[in-house]
């Protein structure tokens, strides 16, 4: 349901109140489990919100690559063999994906964020 909930404030055009983000979603979702998931996702820091009369409105505190590339990036850490999950992952990508997860590369001289920071 969390994904759900950030999936309709990532299509939004800004900070949408909770019940905004119900009307949004698939589903009845009663309006108190809505205001519980946005809850704990501002607890989590997935989502901020702002005071907008006597409610709040909330928008995501990332973008959508950027949280699913933090997500695949914790997914790795806790994986004791990267580059077996990694040659997977490459063996399975679509020609065009593998097209441009090369392109990505050659830009970044073949080195990601972390191996950048480590120089």
């Amino acid at each position: 349901m969390e994904n759900d909930v950030l999936a309709a404030l990532w299509a939004a055009d800004g900070p949408l109140p909770a019940r905004r983000v119900r009307e949004r979603l698939t589903g009845d979702l009663a309006y108190t489990t809505v205001l519980t998931i946005l809850s704990r996702l501002h607890d989590k820091g997935m989502v901020v919100r702002h005071r907008e009369g006597r409610g709040y409105v909330y928008e995501p505190a990332r973008d959508e690559a950027s949280h699913t590339a933090q997500r695949m990036r914790s997914l790795l850490e806790g994986i004791p063999d990267r580059e077996a999950v990694l040659a997977r992952f490459v063996s399975e990508l679509s020609a065009q994906d593998e097209h441009v997860l090369h392109q990505l590369l050659s830009e970044h001289g073949g080195h990601g964020e972390g191996e950048r920071r480590k120089r």
